[in-house]
């Protein structure tokens, strides 16, 4: 498995240094960090960010009042599409898509994969169909999601890894890539956990925005991110507590895990070594475990991939 890290379109969120801790002037800078995981004969997305039909039209794809907060810089070369090609990659090869939640800004490149496999916790699916409240009814849009057909749901249920429970493998993925339940931004929302060699990633998608939440003795966060994380959660106490579990991991299993989240800029640039505001090329994949071009190193049993 090779891990390539894309930035599927910027959005630009009202509050600047407020919202991003850098950033001058009116509006911030956060990235819709997504990630190709590219196989011997087949290409995984985990998440999609913005999708060409939301770059093309916008206003009829998504809610007005997130257009107005977020202000996404809609690029057509940063989606995820158009980076798979600017890789040499033929996006008909990527088969299926992990995702961590359904919100607009991590579907909305569905649309751009339609015979792709789609999962996600039905905890989720079950959430975002619903839409029983205004703020669901913005934040989940059923335009970008002409793959229905093709979504399968899990259960939170599994086994342990790393002190957390309910973790699981994915129907005909490879065992290196697990489904970790972290509810709380929304009530299916899940972390993507990454086996390499020897050492793993986990991608905590919403879990959290801001880098400096996980530090291990004074965590912190931005007001205007503490905001919008307070006006998006679905489950307050959850949320606050994945957090707690997040720093616990850091800091127990720093040296075996190198996690991140999908929206601060930092770290998506010490991961990847390019301006998030580039899209990837050729370049773009970290250290890889058994990627194309060596020799795959063995199948994990069980018991050694979910430890």
């Amino acid at each position: 498995m090779r891990i390539h890290h894309l930035n599927c379109v910027s959005s630009c969120p009202l509050g600047g240094v407020l919202m991003d801790g850098m950033t001058a002037g009116v509006r911030g800078r956060l990235t819709c960090h997504c990630l190709l995981l590219e196989f011997e004969s087949r290409l995984v997305l985990v998440d999609t960010g913005f999708g060409l039909r939301d770059v093309a039209n916008p206003r009829s794809r998504l809610s007005g009042f997130f257009l107005f907060l977020t202000s996404p810089e809609f690029r057509e070369e940063m989606t995820a599409i158009r980076q798979i090609e600017r890789m040499g990659y033929d996006p008909r090869d990527v088969t299926d898509i992990v995702m961590t939640h359904l919100d607009f800004d991590h579907a909305g490149g569905l649309d751009d994969f339609p015979h792709a496999r789609v999962h996600m916790l039905g905890a989720e699916r079950s959430s975002a169909e619903a839409r029983e409240t205004m703020l669901d009814r913005m934040r989940y849009r059923p335009q970008q999601w002409s793959s229905q057909a093709n979504w399968t749901t899990y259960r939170a249920e599994g086994e342990r890894w790393f002190g957390f429970d309910s973790v699981r493998e994915l129907k005909g993925l490879p065992p290196e890539i697990l489904m970790v339940p972290l509810i709380g931004h929304t009530l299916g929302h899940a972390a993507i956990a990454l086996r390499r060699s020897d050492d793993w990633l986990l991608y905590a998608g919403d879990a959290y925005f801001y880098y400096a939440e996980m530090d291990l003795d004074h965590p912190r966060c931005t007001p205007g991110l503490r905001f919008y994380q307070w006006m998006m959660e679905k489950d307050r106490r959850s949320r606050l507590s994945n957090q707690d579990r997040l720093r616990e991991l850091a800091r127990n299993h720093g040296h075996e895990i190198d996690m991140f989240c999908a929206h601060d800029v930092r770290e998506f640039e010490r991961i990847t070594g390019r301006p998030a505001g580039q899209p990837a090329g050729r370049q773009s994949s970290v250290a890889p475990a058994a990627g194309m071009g060596e020799r795959p190193a063995p199948a994990m049993s069980r018991s050694e991939s979910m430890r």
